[in-house]
C-alpha cells in the first residue's frame, strides 16, 4: 500500500507561474482593500468592481502555466497516495497534471448562483451583471469570500488526518482557518515546510523539517528525496 502524502498549498506555489500573491504588505490586493473585492458586502455594494476584478484574475489565469513545484507534485504522485489541499483559487494543480486536489476557498475558473451555492458550473470567460443561472438568479465568483463558510474544510480535515507525510508549501500559515489544518496530523507525522521565509520553527511541532526555497526549486528536491527513500 502507497504512503499517504497530504499537501498544503499557498499563494507561493502559484506566484511562481506568475499569479500574484493574495496581498501586498499594506493589505491591498491588486490596489483595492480586500474587502471592497473579496466579501459579500463588497459585491452587494458595487457588482461590477467586484466581477470586474475576479474578469482580470481569470484573464491572468488563462496565460500562465504550471511551475517545477506543481510538476514535482505530480511526479511524487506516481509513488505515493498523494492529495492536494490548497487555498490557491486557479487551476495550476490540476493543469500539472494532479488528479485529487480540494480547493478551500474556491475555483476561478467556476461560477455560482447567487440564490443557491450548490448550483456551481464551469465559467472562463468575462462575468458580467445580467449572466444568470437556470434558475434566474445572478452568477457570482465560485470565491469563498471574508466572513463566508469553507463549506470544504471538514473534508481537509478528514484527509489531513490520514496523513503519513504533510508537505507545507507556499503559504504564511497565518490564513484560517487553512493555517489550523497543521494541528490534524498525529505528532509522528513528519512535517516538511517549504517556503523562501518560513513562518514555522522546528521547536513548534515535532519531526518539523524546513526548507528554505521557493516552491519551484524546493518542491522538486524534497521529490527527489522522498521517491528515493521510498521503501
Amino acid at each position: 500500500m502507497k504512503k499517504k502524502i497530504v499537501v498544503l498549498t499557498g499563494a507561493g506555489v502559484s506566484a511562481e507561474s506568475g499569479i500574484n500573491t493574495f496581498r501586498d504588505a499594506g493589505g491591498l490586493w491588486e490596489g483595492h482593500d480586500v474587502m471592497e473585492v473579496a466579501s459579500p458586502q463588497g459585491f452587494l455594494n458595487n457588482p461590477d468592481l467586484v466581477l470586474d476584478f475576479y474578469n482580470q484574475r481569470r484573464s491572468q489565469l488563462l496565460q500562465v502555466k504550471p511551475n517545477p513545484g506543481h510538476l514535482a507534485l505530480v511526479e511524487l504522485e506516481k509513488y505515493f497516495d498523494l492529495q492536494i489541499i490548497t487555498q490557491n483559487v486557479d487551476d495550476l494543480h490540476e493543469r500539472a497534471g494532479s488528479t485529487s486536489v480540494v480547493h478551500l476557498h474556491g475555483e476561478l475558473l467556476k461560477a455560482r448562483s447567487t440564490s443557491n451555492e450548490d448550483d456551481v458550473i464551469a465559467w472562463k470567460k468575462d462575468l458580467n451583471l445580467g449572466d444568470l443561472c437556470k434558475q434566474g438568479s445572478q452568477l457570482r465568483p465560485h470565491i469563498v469570500w471574508f466572513g463566508e463558510q469553507v463549506p470544504l474544510l471538514d473534508k481537509a480535515i478528514e484527509i489531513t488526518q490520514t496523513a503519513d507525510i504533510l508537505i507545507i508549501i507556499g503559504t504564511s500559515m497565518q490564513v484560517y482557518p487553512a493555517a489550523s489544518l497543521i494541528n490534524f496530523v498525529s505528532s509522528a507525522t513528519p512535517i516538511y515546510f517549504i517556503d523562501p521565509k518560513p513562518s514555522l520553527t522546528p521547536s513548534a511541532y515535532n519531526n518539523l523539517r524546513i526548507i528554505e526555497d521557493t516552491a519551484a526549486k524546493g518542491m522538486p528536491i524534497l521529490a527527489a528525496d522522498l521517491i528515493g527513500t521510498k521503501p
